[in-house]
């Protein structure tokens, strides 16, 4: 299978951990997707309110915006693989203690917002420790192609996922969700376990939580090449991104569509990003890296203007899986940047600066996009993310002509 895979250039795919790895997190995404799904059906079945939904999300990312850059830190000095185990562990019992309160019939709100602090938590250390792990299963030649397969990967169960959830809500109620998630986490440890990796060796480091801290931002500093992928996922997350937030708005208000509008507008995201992520896989190392992250991330934001403009389901469809492509591009390419430009004893803490600026600041996003579009409308709040993308990714261009040169 390893010449293979190879032979279709996929090259990531030819490393046997890699491919435990791929496949036991690919099961255990769509059981994350479901429970996605399943846990904004339970919220506002309990409380009635849009904006406890929105809560929970939020306080799902709060973790990792309070604890992303000391999970860094931990993830520079211990064994990755058996943080990951324990993270994956400690994810799987949210998940049961769901389902568990769920068939109890003694769900409350706040049971429900404890857990979903306890996920973020978790997830401040576990997406710092996956992210630089990925390196020491694939090595740097084969890195772009294992986080562009990652992220099709991601974006194939955000298709699956929710239509499974869909499913198995009307046919066994959110506890079963919860339930199958917790399950297919025994995927992704199972492949982990299975793994054949040289025994762990400590670098020895007695640095403090704060000191490994200020040795990663003095790193990012010092490159300006990393500085400027840090400050542009940044401005995505916080102002190009929102717009998945605001698609219900969108869907019912701008383009007149239902439920089933929404679920499709949504999926079209995700089958261009799915081909994005794809089409980067297969083009390897052909990509050049800085110039296609800097026009993708331009590109992104024409869409998101163009997008705000429509009022055609299926000329916004087409845009959407165009916008879904771009962002893939744009957020993989930036993940392979920071992670070729790293040097291996920094990585985990370096990835925690990606993971803080991409995930904890979404709710900020998220917070910024709610509050322009209940006075403007989403049209204008979506537009004028797009233009923030792309200036952003423009300013970038202009006083950082080395990363488009980045190879």
């Amino acid at each position: 299978m390893d010449e293979a895979a190879r032979t279709f250039r996929l090259g990531a795919l030819s490393h046997r951990n890699f491919r435990l790895f791929f496949f036991g997190q690919g099961i255990s995404l769509i059981g994350t997707w479901m429970q996605s799904i399943a846990l904004g059906w339970l919220v506002l079945e309990i409380t009635n309110s849009p904006f406890a939904v929105g809560l929970t999300q939020a306080l799902r990312s709060l973790g990792v915006l309070l604890f992303t850059l000391y999970g860094g830190v931990v993830a520079d000095r211990v064994d990755k693989r058996r943080l990951i185990v324990w993270t994956q562990a400690l994810q799987m019992l949210e998940a049961l203690a769901l389902a568990a309160l769920v068939w109890a019939g003694r769900v409350t709100t706040w049971q429900v917002m404890v857990l979903a602090v306890f996920f973020g938590i978790v997830n401040a250390f576990d997406i710092p420790g996956r992210q630089a792990f990925i390196a020491e299963l694939v090595g740097r030649d084969d890195l772009m192609n294992a986080i562009a397969l990652n992220s099709s990967m991601f974006n194939a169960a955000r298709i699956v996922g929710p239509a499974v959830a869909g499913v198995v809500i009307g046919a066994a109620g959110v506890g079963m969700c919860f339930l199958l998630n917790g399950v297919s986490y025994i995927a992704v440890i199972a492949g982990l376990l299975a793994m054949r990796l040289p025994p762990f060796v400590s670098d020895g480091a007695a640095t403090t939580a704060g000191e490994g801290v200020r040795q990663a931002v003095a790193f990012i500093r010092s490159d300006a090449r990393v500085s400027a992928l840090v400050v542009l996922v940044a401005v995505f997350s916080v102002l190009g991104f929102p717009f998945i937030v605001l698609m219900p708005v969108v869907a019912r208000d701008v383009l007149h569509t239902d439920a089933r509008g929404y679920g499709v507008l949504m999926a079209a995201v995700g089958v261009g990003a799915m081909l994005g992520a794809l089409g980067l896989a297969l083009r390897g190392r052909r990509v050049r890296k800085g110039a296609a992250l800097l026009d993708g991330g331009a590109t992104f934001g024409a869409l998101l203007m163009l997008f705000a403009a429509v009022r055609s389901v299926g000329v916004a469809l087409v845009l959407l899986a165009l916008a879904g492509c771009a962002m893939i591009v744009t957020t993989a390419l930036a993940n392979t940047m920071l992670q070729t430009l790293v040097p291996n004893e920094l990585r985990g803490r370096v990835m925690a600066f990606y993971a803080f600026v991409f995930v904890g600041m979404a709710p900020l996003g998220a917070f910024q996009a709610g509050l322009v579009a209940e006075h403007t409308g989403a049209p204008f709040a979506i537009a004028l993310g797009g233009i923030g993308c792309l200036i952003g990714a423009a300013l970038v261009a202009w006083r950082v002509p080395a990363l488009r040169r980045t190879a």
